[in-house]
């Protein structure tokens, strides 16, 4: 028996595909259980929930947020990627690339896990995806690595944590400040298995729960991002375009952009002239889109090509004022009817990725709980300094994703935990070797699995 029938793919092209859906998923999985401990290690060294029911309590609530998390983030993901370049490459190539990518993050995120450092998934994941387009654009130099966007989303790598640094240090001075009479806030668990009062055990219950959330919600859509490659790379005749979308659909939306130009010209005089050759553009694609069924994979190519390019015409006139008005309301909500042809996510892609999301956070989180309880400070993690943590680790990931763009939970809640100990103790209360690991991990995560992510290209370009 074969596995041909996917999609057509041959046997071993199918094989080669489900190999790469089971190393996502267990990416994902690591993921979940690598970053677990960010959400549930303040319940659990604090005693506020058993360790069994808040690993199980935290998977539940980051498969719910990867779930109802949208795929903005996911997008960032894929726009990394020289994905228009991949559709005209042999599948071998591809094959090769993703690979790459899934070995390279796969094995970085398992070292640190192993060895308790906390690490970012989202690093290793951006640094792998970097390193497999970089490799891949040197041997067939198309576009590749989409580096404006690799520089927007690093600079939200690096903004996050000193923003929960900093935000957890100044939430610590308010609860000191208005908390002063609540000293039970401010020790630490003592050794006895005596849990701490009910107000205390419901806010850090709280902030673990939003913190669950937000981290699917942010991690699981980088999931998704990077299944939706694996499934370009093998069958982007299905994935690169969404074939709920057909091209005469679509060609009605560019008609309805056109005609909207067209009436806006006649009453414009400044834009006229620019708005008449917005105009012919649409056309132009219209046509192209009413000749073509998208069924083949140099179609689809085309087609995703022409819709890109009107939509960055269009949106960049709308930011330079040539369109404006209701006409530039009607053009926003045909653009974005567009857009969602070439950025979107099967429900089955979401519900896969945060399931093995949630399953990970059930498993293997003991490593990194020690470390965020016990070995960023001096001093053993208090109440306040958990809660303080987690709050502004969950806004700070909230925001992130509100915003569409991809941070470290690990990073953020770290980060957040040292600025309550500086908080506690001042500078002098970090454990000196624990944030140089974690600092060491942060600044070779990006050159290491770029660097490994490449040399897994070449080395599998060898066999495909």
């Amino acid at each position: 028996m074969t596995l041909g029938f996917i999609a057509g793919l041959s046997s071993e092209a199918s094989i080669m595909l489900l190999i790469c859906l089971l190393a996502v998923c267990f990416f994902e999985a690591i993921n979940g259980f690598h970053d677990t401990a960010n959400a549930v290690a303040t319940v659990i060294y604090t005693k506020t929930l058993p360790p069994v029911f808040a690993v199980i309590w935290s998977g539940c609530w980051n498969f719910l947020g990867a779930l109802l998390g949208g795929v903005g983030v996911a997008m960032g993901i894929i726009k990394l990627m020289p994905l228009n370049d991949m559709l005209t490459v042999p599948l071998g190539e591809n094959i090769a690339m993703v690979m790459a990518i899934l070995l390279s993050a796969i094995t970085w995120n398992l070292s640190t896990w192993y060895f308790g450092i906390p690490c970012s998934s989202s690093h290793t994941l951006i640094g792998s995806l970097l390193g497999g387009g970089f490799a891949f654009w040197t041997v067939h130099a198309g576009t590749g690595p989409n580096w404006a966007k690799a520089a927007d989303i690093g600079m939200s790598l690096l903004i996050s944590p000193l923003f929960g640094f900093s935000l957890a240090i100044l939430l610590m001075f308010i609860l000191r400040t208005s908390l002063k009479k609540q000293k039970t806030i401010f020790k630490s668990p003592d050794d006895t298995k005596k849990t701490p009062p009910m107000w205390i055990r419901a806010i850090l219950v709280t902030t673990c729960t939003l913190v669950s959330y937000f981290h699917g919600n942010n991690d699981g859509q980088k999931g998704v991002g990077l299944l939706l490659v694996v499934m370009i790379a093998f069958l982007p005749v299905q994935f690169a375009m969404d074939p709920k979308l057909p091209a005469g659909t679509l060609a009605g939306n560019v008609r309805t952009i056109e005609q909207t130009l067209s009436q806006a010209a006649n009453t414009s005089g400044e834009h006229a002239e620019s708005l008449r050759g917005l105009a012919a553009k649409c056309t132009g694609v219209a046509v192209q889109l009413d000749s073509t069924d998208m069924q083949s994979k140099a179609e689809v190519f085309a087609a995703r090509k022409a819709l890109q390019g009107l939509n960055k015409n269009l949106d960049s006139s709308i930011k330079g004022g040539i369109i404006s008005g209701g006409a530039a309301h009607t053009v926003k909500a045909e653009i974005k009817h567009l857009t969602n042809s070439y950025e979107f996510s099967p429900i089955w892609v979401v519900a896969l990725i945060a399931f093995c999301l949630g399953l990970g956070t059930m498993i293997g989180w003991k490593r990194i709980v020690v470390t965020i309880g016990e070995k960023i400070g001096k001093t053993h993690l208090t109440y306040a300094q958990g809660a303080s943590a987690e709050l502004c680790a969950a806004a700070t990931i909230g925001v992130s994703s509100a915003f569409a763009l991809p941070v470290s939970t690990t990073h953020v809640l770290s980060s957040g935990i040292a600025g309550t100990m500086v908080a506690q103790g001042g500078v002098a209360n970090l454990r000196k070797k624990t944030i140089t690991n974690i600092a060491l991990a942060w600044l070779m995560t990006l050159p290491v699995t770029m660097l490994l992510s490449a040399l897994l290209y070449f080395l599998f370009r060898l066999f495909v």
